[in-house]
């Protein structure tokens, strides 16, 4: 897995983080795409960016890989802003 040169996690986008979380709910690229109001190809570009910064082959195997280097886990960031209520 991907960390900086100084040891740290890559940083992420709050597109990026986005994304990581409905990879980890279990969304395709398609649904990625019709959640976040952008295309399945620009899912997929994301995705692609997302293997990259945390260095694993697969796509299925962001959501581990974010959670081995932040310590985080992704599905519960995903889910606080709905079990939170917030709605602007």
């Amino acid at each position: 897995m991907s960390t900086t040169s100084n040891g740290t996690p890559p940083a992420l986008t709050q597109r990026q983080l986005q994304v990581v979380g409905l990879i980890a709910a279990g969304c395709s690229n398609e649904e990625v795409g019709r959640r976040l109001g952008i295309s399945a190809r620009t899912a997929k570009a994301h995705c692609d960016a997302l293997r990259l910064k945390l260095g694993v082959p697969r796509r299925r195997q962001i959501p581990a890989a974010y959670r081995t280097l932040t310590g985080q886990d992704p599905l519960a960031r995903e889910l606080a802003p709905a079990a939170a209520g917030v709605g602007g």
